[in-house]
């Protein structure tokens, strides 16, 4: 009997197995608290694997991750060589990243967290923002999730920018790839929203070295500002408050940070020119992801392709 073990940090692995128990009747769905051979695991669906994790799996079919991106995966040490990893993603998550990017966006675009200091202080200073379409959005990271938040921010009318790796053409967006048009899609950028993927090549890349090739004095001066909706590993949050110092940033809209939770002591918390949310920008939701990940396996059994399937040499 092919059999399916459960291996989910954060989660509720028994609802998960229940769930998963009623979609594939004909499969052993086991977590890690049940009685299981390691040798029998067909699939293993992870998320944050433990040093264990893949100890005496030596007959995986695939490795199937809850998280859109993989990089805790690639960096385990025990990661099965050659056997595919596939990534989640469904509409539910895409939706959920890009209603929050979109959040981010217009909260900047509309001066909100200039209005909160006005607020604060009880001052009445009319400042009319400018239209969205005054507004440059660069998006790094044009994969399917950038791309679904590039459609929304077109739909509202704002100005759209794109950075990837490899050259890529998206209707509307004025597009850039490579090191060498990085500096380029960065001077003509008001709001830098990150969605990459967390490689060597991307570790650290919202650093105070970006930060000050941004376009400056947008946004009715209250340009430049970051949304980091990626990974903590992007960005150096350091050099996020010393560019907040210095001015060479006006404001940060941050889910992810470089340890999570996110330190009491951090110098983030009690900014006023950051917004700070708990690593909620798209969450896996427990019954698309049962759907989807069930479909995978009966597919896979079927003898189609795995959908979605990670570049372990690109990271993505």
């Amino acid at each position: 009997m092919t059999q399916l073990l459960l291996h989910l940090a954060d989660f509720n692995e028994r609802r998960w197995a229940e769930g998963f128990a009623a979609a594939l009747p004909d499969l052993r769905v086991v977590t890690r608290e049940d009685a299981y051979d390691p040798a029998a695991i067909d699939y293993i669906f992870i998320w944050k694997p433990a040093p264990d994790a893949f100890d005496g799996l030596s007959n995986l079919k695939a490795v199937l991750s809850l998280g859109a991106g993989a990089d805790a995966l690639l960096r385990h040490p025990h990661l099965p060589e050659g056997v595919p990893i596939v990534r989640f993603m469904d509409e539910h998550l895409a939706q959920c990243m890009s209603d929050y990017v979109v959040s981010q966006v217009t909260m900047h675009q509309r001066l909100e967290l200039r209005f909160r200091r006005q607020q604060k202080a009880r001052e009445w200073k009319q400042l009319y923002p400018a239209p969205a379409w005054e507004a440059n959005v660069g998006v790094m990271g044009l994969g399917s999730l950038g791309q679904e938040v590039i459609g929304n921010l077109k739909a509202l009318g704002f100005a759209l920018r794109g950075w990837s790796r490899t050259a890529k053409q998206i209707d509307g967006v004025e597009t850039f790839a490579g090191a060498d048009g990085f500096a380029p899609f960065l001077a003509g950028t008001d709001i830098l929203v990150n969605l990459l993927p967390l490689t060597e090549e991307t570790q650290g890349i919202l650093n105070y070295e970006t930060f000050s090739k941004l376009k400056q004095g947008g946004l009715d001066g209250w340009g430049p500002v970051i949304v980091n909706a990626g990974r903590g590993g992007h960005q150096r949050e350091a050099d996020i408050v010393r560019a907040l110092d210095d001015g060479i940033l006006k404001a940060a809209s941050l889910d992810v940070f470089e340890v999570e939770p996110l330190p009491s002591d951090s110098p983030l918390w009690d900014r006023d020119d950051v917004f700070i949310t708990p690593h909620i920008a798209a969450a896996s939701n427990e019954q698309t992801g049962v759907a989807y990940f069930s479909k995978v396996i009966r597919d896979h059994l079927a003898g189609k392709a795995l959908p979605n399937v990670i570049d372990v040499t690109r990271g993505y």
